[in-house]
């Protein structure tokens, strides 16, 4: 591999990891659920939405979907503005790769749309992280439970994992409230694994498709750059630039004109000896 290559790589790999720390971090900040004032009020109404035949205290998956689909659409455009950062390369850097790059960039979008469609899809996830944060946050329920005792005045409860929050407007929701905390529980605990995803998906494709550009598409697309699609890219390597051009044009006119003046150097001689 060439310095310059090299050079590229390692610039690229640590713009990785620079920039996957800063994604990290977006992806966390725009999913922070900053409402402190209508806590439950969005599950209260997905919950009613969805209402069916059904044991009690069940929760419907279709609820859990409809919540998990909108969170996913509002972090969308996350991941998709991290692959559009994608560095641009100097105009030194060999036209191959700048080539492999942009193809790189082009696949990685296709990649991030298909996560952000998988999200969407179902509720799945085989991480003891899920059932251990979910059980964390629901013992924390009869706090909640006792806030609205009837004979209770509370209006604010403190939970750990959302700070203080408004539950004064859940008491007009009797038969529904347990149920819409519990699914709280449920997606803020899905959430942590959801977020992982994203970013360790990103980052495992990336360095991947860093890794597949240096040991293996570098070769080939350097190959095919030479070549060319009719063969034609020898011919454009060995084409002289327009100052190389210009060089050897005068170097021509002056050769040319030493000759004509060789000629006339010879004919002045001949008419020289001619006369002695």
């Amino acid at each position: 591999m060439s310095t310059q290559m090299r050079n590229t790589c390692t610039a690229l790999l640590g713009w990785l990891v620079e920039m996957l720390n800063q994604y990290s971090d977006e992806l966390q900040k725009s999913a922070e659920d900053k409402s402190t004032d209508n806590f439950l009020l969005e599950e209260i109404w997905v919950l009613k939405e969805t209402k069916g035949i059904g044991l009690p205290n069940f929760l419907p998956r279709t609820a859990f979907l409809m919540i998990l689909q909108k969170k996913v659409k509002e972090i969308s455009k996350t991941p998709v503005d991290f692959i559009a950062k994608f560095p641009q390369l100097q105009a030194s850097t060999i036209r191959a790769a700048r080539n492999l790059i942009e193809k790189m960039k082009h696949k990685s979008f296709d990649h991030v749309m298909e996560i952000v469609e998988m999200e969407k899809l179902a509720d799945y996830t085989c991480s003891p992280e899920y059932t251990s944060e979910w059980g964390k946050l629901m013992a924390q329920q009869n706090v909640f439970t006792a806030a609205m005792n009837k004979n209770s005045r509370i209006s604010k409860i403190s939970i750990g994992g959302f700070g203080e929050i408004e539950v004064g407007h859940l008491r007009d929701y009797p038969s529904v409230r347990e149920q819409a905390f519990d699914m709280k529980m449920r997606i803020t605990a899905y959430w942590k694994v959801v977020l992982k995803r994203f970013v360790n998906s990103m980052a495992l494709h990336l360095l991947l498709s860093v890794q597949n550009l240096v040991n293996r598409d570098m070769e080939i697309e350097v190959v095919n750059e030479f070549m060319g699609p009719h063969g034609g890219g020898i011919e454009r390597i060995l084409e002289e630039s327009p100052a190389v051009a210009k060089k050897r044009e005068r170097l021509n006119k002056s050769i040319k004109l030493l000759k004509d003046s060789k000629d006339v150097v010879a004919e002045i001689m001949d008419k020289i000896m001619v006369e002695d």
